[in-house]
């Protein structure tokens, strides 16, 4: 199978892209200004902006499968002149627009838990809106709702200590924010098998790890793998909202008041879907086993950072 991945040179991107290469498809890495060093052996790489129609219509008509990851993050505000919306809804509605023109048959789309179009934040929203788009086109489709992700290369343990300090911290309405982090490495076979399997077509996933974790606890985890302990004190919701719409964005609060609402939304699933791919929670593995704080976790060849730095995705 010719498989386009856009945003194919991302964080949850280069794991897919080396799953579906290890299970012998055809992979092309889609991304604005991609380097050819940042994708596995073997992985091809297409230049195009899912924002700029003209410069991906070639490139997905050449696919049998298209799986679009291209997102701005939810953690951090938008870069200057990029929006949610044309990010997320404009781009969605390009990717699927060239694939309904180009004959490419099954599309899978990278949403978010509790997207919709009412949703309280603009990521949510935006995320909402395009999964109505998918929905309503004539591809053979199927849509992962995951909670945060985590894995060498992530972004969600680098938030969580760029927004803390070690020893004692503050966090919005304590850290009680609960969060149900899945590995990259669980999720991408989910993905891969989302591709190959029919049954996944026309089906949403909802998708998480195996244990609830509060901001107060992944922060407690993150240092605790630096040597370090850390105390949470909190910040008054209220105030929290307050700050981030005086100020905005600011280098040691590197989020704004779309960021401070997402800490209100419960990011853990009522039923996890990974059941769908034959798997249990026991089988996943957890944030502790990943950072080396606790016994080893299920076989992979990723190991977890030296440092324990995520990068940008």
């Amino acid at each position: 199978m010719n498989v386009l991945v856009a945003g194919g040179t991302g964080f949850i991107g280069t794991n897919l892209c080396r799953e579906l290469r290890d299970r012998g498809h055809d992979v092309t890495a889609l991304a604005r200004e991609p380097n050819p060093d940042s994708v596995p052996e073997g992985v091809e790489t297409a230049v195009g902006d899912v924002s700029a129609y003209d410069s991906i219509v070639e490139t997905v008509a050449a696919q049998d499968a298209v799986v679009n990851l291209v997102a701005l993050s939810p953690l951090f505000e938008p870069p200057s002149g990029t929006s949610h919306e044309e990010v997320h809804l404009g781009g969605t509605e390009n990717l699927v627009r060239a694939a309904e023109e180009g004959g490419v048959e099954r599309f899978v789309q990278m949403s978010a838990l509790d997207a919709d179009p009412d949703a309280p934040t603009e990521y949510l929203r935006t995320k909402g809106l395009a999964e109505d788009v998918v929905t309503a086109s004539a591809l053979e489709w199927t849509i992962f709702r995951p909670s945060v992700v985590f894995g060498e290369g992530d972004e969600f343990v680098r938030f969580t200590k760029k927004l803390t300090t070690p020893y004692l911290t503050g966090l919005p309405g304590g850290g009680e924010t609960p969060f149900q982090p899945i590995w990259v490495g669980d999720l991408a076979p989910m993905m891969a098998d989302a591709l190959e399997d029919d049954r996944h077509i026309g089906q949403y996933y909802e998708i998480g790890g195996p244990d609830v974790l509060t901001m107060e606890r992944v922060a407690e985890l993150a240092y605790e793998a630096d040597g370090r302990s850390v105390t949470v004190l909190p910040i008054p919701m209220v105030l929290a909202k307050l700050g981030a719409a005086a100020v905005g964005p600011v280098p040691f609060v590197p989020f704004g008041p779309d960021q401070v609402r997402s800490l209100n939304v419960d990011n853990t699933v009522a039923d996890n879907d990974v059941t769908a791919f034959g798997r249990t929670e026991d089988d996943l593995r957890t944030l502790e086993e990943y950072l080396g704080l606790s016994g080893s976790g299920p076989e992979s060849s990723e190991s977890p950072p030296s440092s324990h730095r995520s990068e940008a995705a």
